[in-house]
């Protein structure tokens, strides 16, 4: 069974948003369902501070031992910081996806969009795990 915690924002592709304590701020990451079905992740190539995403544009990629998949924005916003962490452990993603395993920190831009993301038993639900 995936770990799929409470008053989290999930994405059918399987990223999440995590809110910080900083209003319309959010973490974003990859799920643990994701992580296990790519394996081992080796690299990540991810944005810089200030770059800005659209919903569903493609933020960067992780490559894992199985394959190498794209990472979507999963609302719009611009990016202000990058977890360089995962520049040393990029398996820190499989280790602890939704602690230190985080990806980029987003300032949405259209509080909106959240509407649209699934909460914890709708992932369950889009996964199997229900």
């Amino acid at each position: 069974m995936s770990e799929i915690p409470t008053g989290l924002f999930y994405t059918e592709e399987h990223e999440y948003l995590k809110s910080t304590d900083e209003d319309g701020v959010f973490l974003v990451g990859i799920t643990d369902y994701a992580q296990g079905e790519l394996g081992d992740v080796v690299f990540l190539e991810l944005p810089s501070a200030g770059d800005s995403f659209s919903r569903g544009d493609v933020f960067g990629t992780i490559e894992a031992v199985k394959a190498v998949s794209d990472l979507y924005a999963p609302v719009s916003g611009e990016v202000e910081g990058v977890n360089s962490a995962l520049d040393e452990d990029p398996a820190l993603v499989n280790s602890d996806p939704y602690g230190e395993g985080w990806m980029v920190r987003l300032r949405i831009t259209d509080e909106s969009e959240l509407e649209d993301l699934l909460d914890d038993q709708g992932y369950s639900k889009l996964i199997g795990e229900d």
